[in-house]
């Protein structure tokens, strides 16, 4: 007699590091109604604009959940495929090697956990 198939969780089970440490689920968010398609590229992604498209919603709001790792991320948000774009709701930044400027978004372990800022 065959054995009854495991019910699998709907609850998603926390993602761990290699070193134990639990991923965060990051949301980034890029406000835009004119652009046709918005992308997410930084250092968790090789800077690939393709690896994380982003979705708009009814108010023109682009939005993509990452799940990341402690750590400190540059990135910026690549519009229509062309326009890279530094986050406009996040002043922390740092210059790059084109003389223009990346947006950074901190993920840390706090005492209650994984706190997710932007700094």
């Amino acid at each position: 007699m065959k054995e009854p198939a495991k019910k699998r969780s709907s609850s998603p089970r926390p993602s761990r590091t290699g070193n134990g440490l639990r991923k965060k689920s990051v949301v980034f968010e890029y406000f835009d109604p004119s652009a046709h398609v918005v992308a997410l590229a930084g250092d968790f992604n090789q800077w690939n604009p393709s690896s994380r498209p982003m979705k708009r919603d009814a108010g023109s709001l682009w939005k993509v959940k990452v799940l990341l790792p402690p750590g400190s991320y540059q990135y910026k948000f690549v519009v229509n495929g062309e326009r890279w774009e530094e986050d406009p709701l996040n002043l922390h930044r740092i210059m790059n090697e084109h003389g223009t400027f990346n947006s950074i978004r901190t993920v840390g372990t706090g005492s209650n956990g994984i706190v997710d800022r932007i700094t």
